[in-house]
């Protein structure tokens, strides 16, 4: 198929218009003729022809198409920009909104988490004070306990620094006589009471492991379970104490009752050490804890027994000689051993062998030191208050007159001298001047011991 050009067109017309005059045509009707042929496509502009491949002109077309497209949408885009850009924003600022509720709820969170846990943390460490300053009173009351020499000698409390001063000659209480196991002052077990010191109470517990399986509240009960255990153990501790000391009282007062002493008397012998010091009266305060007020009483009871063992320390009531003591003749009327007839024997015979030792029973003072008539060898002490003791037949004599004796020191030996039909001990008590039943004494002595 194929365009003519505008001769050729001129040239072919109608049979009938001969003689007619011929159409005008505009003037730029061949300047805008194109023809298409086979090989292309040809554009006339002006009597200028322009001849376009079939993909360049579609090439063209579709440029042409694709600059109207973009046209469209960019007069659609300005269009509707302002809505866009606005619907952007607003999601934006909804998002953004929502984000900052969230962090505001989240931080609300963490600060009453936070709150919590230092509220926790602050409840904790209080408890923890509680239990350190009660731990702290509670070893302060084990010292206490410990000083206590009655509890000491329970073996229920170990006694906490304890040197040489606590064993000084003059300082400490005058202890028994070795020369009988009858005057070891044992507290029988009824009244034993076990203290365990507990001071690494709170170093021991693996807080950090058990507290990240049980919690800290389960550390705390822990712990106060324990101190809980070392403070009922003090307290039966300072009971048994107590009733150890009242129980020893008694029996003191009443053996001095028994052997129809006058107390008053006795404790005006009794020698007093080199003391001395400004008085200063003892206070209790008046928010004073139980334990306090109990240690309180314990230590006046102390102070009595203290002034009752030093002046039963100037009462004859131990045994002469060590060990298992078998009595030849008791005190009292008897038959002569050498003249048959009846007669008043003034104290009592111990079997003994020859040149075993012989104690002085009680603190006193060699008033007579030698040979007396039918005592052979004799040694007398003086123990004050008109309480004094005799030692006859000795085979030797270890002191001098105007010597003071201590209790348990050896004053001589057994022997068979004076009128003696062998190897024994002569001992004898007297009140002033006049004998008594030594076995009197004595078993004041077993009471005292017994418990």
């Amino acid at each position: 198929m194929s365009y003519r050009t505008g001769q050729a067109y001129a040239d072919h017309h109608h049979p009938h218009d001969h003689g007619r005059t011929p159409p005008r045509r505009p003037a730029n009707y061949a300047a805008k003729t194109a023809a298409i042929d086979g090989d292309g496509y040809t554009i006339v502009h002006a009597g200028k022809q322009v001849r376009l491949g079939p993909v360049v002109f579609w090439i063209v077309v579709g440029t042409i198409v694709l600059l109207g497209m973009w046209s469209a949408a960019t007069a659609t885009y300005f269009a509707f920009r302002d809505d866009v850009l606005t619907r952007l924003i607003a999601r934006q600022a909804e998002m953004q909104y929502a984000y900052e509720d969230r962090i505001a709820e989240l931080r609300t969170k963490v600060d009453r988490t936070t709150s919590r846990q230092l509220l926790d943390q602050e409840q904790f460490d209080q408890k923890l004070d509680q239990i350190m300053r009660r731990q702290t009173a509670l070893e302060s009351r084990a010292s206490a306990l410990g000083a206590i020499p009655d509890a000491a000698a329970t073996g229920s409390i170990r006694p906490l620094g304890r040197g040489a001063a606590a064993d000084a000659p003059g300082t400490a209480t005058p202890k028994p006589s070795p020369i009988s196991d009858t005057v070891i002052f044992v507290v029988p077990p009824d009244r034993e009471a076990r203290l365990e010191s507990r001071t690494p109470v709170v170093k021991a517990l693996p807080q950090n492991q058990f507290a990240k399986v049980q919690g800290f509240d389960n550390v705390l009960v822990r712990l106060q379970t324990s101190l809980d255990q070392v403070e009922r153990r003090q307290m039966a501790a300072l009971s048994s104490v107590e009733d150890g000391v009242e129980s020893r009282v008694r029996r003191m007062r009443g053996v001095i009752n028994d052997l129809g002493l006058d107390m008053a008397q006795l404790e005006a012998a009794t020698p007093r050490a080199a003391v001395g010091g400004p008085f200063v009266p003892v206070k209790l305060g008046a928010d004073a804890t139980t334990f306090e007020r109990q240690l309180y009483r314990i230590n006046v009871t102390r102070f009595q027994m203290e002034r009752l063992n030093r002046t039963l320390a100037l009462v004859p009531y131990r045994k002469p000689v060590i060990g298992e003591v078998e009595f030849t003749s008791g005190f009292g009327v008897r038959s002569d051993p050498f003249l048959g007839r009846p007669a008043m024997h003034t104290g009592l015979d111990f079997r003994a062998a020859t040149g075993d030792p012989v104690r002085v029973t009680a603190n006193g003072k060699v008033v007579s030191s030698g040979w007396m008539g039918g005592y052979g060898r004799m040694v007398e002490v003086d123990h004050g208050n008109g309480l004094s003791t005799r030692y006859g037949h000795l085979s030797e004599i270890h002191v001098k007159i105007g010597e003071t004796v201590r209790i348990g020191q050896v004053i001589g030996a057994v022997g068979s001298t004076g009128r003696s039909t062998g190897p024994h001990l002569h001992y004898e008590t007297r009140i002033d001047g006049d004998a008594v039943d030594p076995q009197k004494f004595l078993r004041a002595g077993v009471r005292l011991s017994s418990g």
